[in-house]
């Protein structure tokens, strides 16, 4: 996500940080890179104008040329004119009572409309609402059918007609709601290639048949400055309450996210962040700065592992951990759970400062489903207890996954390392956590945390040998 621009943006800060003094030309110098930065990630000009302009009064008065750090004044600086540039934003839904409150999605066709539909009502049922959704698009072909498919996958009920009628659909959909108790309806309605009178007019009686409390216009962030143009089209028809960006996790540059807000004057309410059902997150402009920046998201990671991590299962592993018997089965817990939260490489891009050192490396997710077979081909005892794994029990356990013996010892010998790093934290032994998080976190400090969890490992028990007239005699 703006990979593009985030590293154009550190590059900035970075040949600023290697300055001793800054003066007033080198701000300026700075901005310039900035204001070239932000149009070639497709945000609109005016915007970038405004924004540069503000960034420069606001570094000129906070004194950064005098200041002891003024890099980090300036990181400081573009940050909060980044938040205000995208907020500030309410993402709650306000719900009427007595129900249903009416929610209706709008857009362009091939913006992703179907299928955020259902994430919204995913997200509505798990804040404790009965959400209905309403198959309106009767224009696209099989839109009504893939609405359907995605209702049955959520346990979420759809509401559809055979009709060509779309107001009238809408009508009776509000009327099956509030016969049958339903909190909230999804209204799915139509789109076109482009922006036309056609559609636009047919939105807009939908609108005014069935008057929704709340209506999102979803724009596919890719198309940069065209979603923001069709966006203040729609909102000088339908008068939206908020915009749902698709796509975001695709989108390297960033123009519509930085621009939709200003130009508009609407708040981004959502965003799409893949194409998983649950992959729809509350829009917060002060995150999204801070991950533009590579400064991380640490709130939304936190957020991320709650929601996926429960506390008593965490204690019991952080006693295992303390004792040294934290096993394969329970190694494979914490893997499959680091794959709903998105993967590994989603992780460490929420980290503060692993954004920016991410493109050197080479994180391939499907590894942790090589792990999964690995473990899987072992025995109840050997997940248990590791230290069995002998040169035949790996040949064994390779042939049943599938993978090669140096597969299964790698595996085998990061389990141990990570397992005697773990003990060595949790046991109070904290020069290993001192070291990871004094030093910043990243991979050097990473790697060197875990080869010294290996060291002590080797120094329990390495075993004493002493040469005496050509023998060895241990002991």
């Amino acid at each position: 996500m703006f990979e593009s621009l985030t590293e154009k943006f550190n590059s900035v800060f970075r040949s600023l940080a290697g300055r001793g003094k800054i003066t007033e030309a080198n701000v300026s110098d700075a901005m310039r890179d900035v204001r070239k930065a932000l149009l070639e990630a497709d945000v609109n000009y005016n915007v970038v104008k405004k924004f540069c302009k503000d960034v420069t009064q606001a570094a000129i008065g906070a004194e950064v040329i005098k200041s002891l750090h003024p890099s980090q004044v300036l990181v400081k600086i573009v940050n909060d004119e980044l938040t205000k540039l995208m907020g500030p934003v309410d993402t709650r839904i306000y719900f009427v009572s007595p129900g249903p409150t009416v929610i209706m999605l709008a857009g362009l066709q091939g913006g992703g409309k179907t299928t955020t539909a259902a994430k919204l009502a995913k997200y509505l049922l798990a804040n404790g609402k009965t959400p209905l959704l309403v198959a309106d698009d009767l224009q696209r072909p099989a839109a009504i059918e893939q609405l359907i498919i995605l209702g049955q996958q959520l346990n979420i009920d759809v509401y559809s007609e055979d009709s060509k009628n779309s107001v009238k659909v809408a009508k009776n959909a509000v009327k099956h709601a509030k016969e049958n108790n339903y909190d909230v309806i999804v209204l799915d309605t139509a789109g076109r290639l482009h922006v036309d009178e056609e559609m636009m007019a047919e939105v807009a009686n939908v609108a005014k048949a069935v008057t929704p409390h709340q209506i999102y216009l979803i724009c596919d962030a890719m198309t940069g400055q065209d979603a923001v143009n069709s966006a203040k089209e729609f909102n000088e028809r339908l008068e939206l309450d908020g915009v749902i960006l698709t796509k975001l996790d695709g989108d390297a540059r960033g123009g519509a996210a930085l621009s939709v807000k200003a130009v508009t004057g609407k708040p981004i309410k959502f965003i799409g962040v893949g194409e998983k059902l649950d992959k729809l997150e509350e829009f917060h402009p002060e995150r999204m700065a801070g991950r533009i920046l590579g400064m991380g998201d640490v709130v939304t990671l936190v957020e991320k592992a709650q929601e996926h991590f429960e506390v008593e299962e965490a204690e019991k592993l952080q006693k295992k951990m303390a004792k040294g018997s934290f096993g394969f089965d329970d190694f494979l817990k914490q893997m499959q759970a680091v794959k709903k939260m998105g993967g590994i490489k989603d992780m460490l891009k929420m980290m503060p400062g692993m954004g920016g050192q991410l493109a050197d490396m080479d994180i391939d997710d499907g590894e942790i489903r090589r792990m999964e077979a690995i473990v899987y081909s072992m025995t109840q005892t050997e997940r248990r207890e590791p230290d069995i794994i002998d040169a035949s029990r790996r040949r064994r356990v390779a042939a049943g996954a599938g993978v090669q013996v140096h597969d299964v010892s790698g595996l085998v010998k990061t389990f141990k390392r990570s397992r005697d790093m773990m003990k060595a934290m949790s046991g109070g032994k904290l020069g290993g956590l001192k070291s990871l998080f004094s030093g910043g976190l990243n991979m050097d400090t990473l790697s060197a945390a875990m080869s010294g969890g290996r060291k002590i490992k080797q120094r329990s028990k390495r075993k004493r040998t002493i040469k005496r007239r050509g023998k060895i005699k241990r002991r």
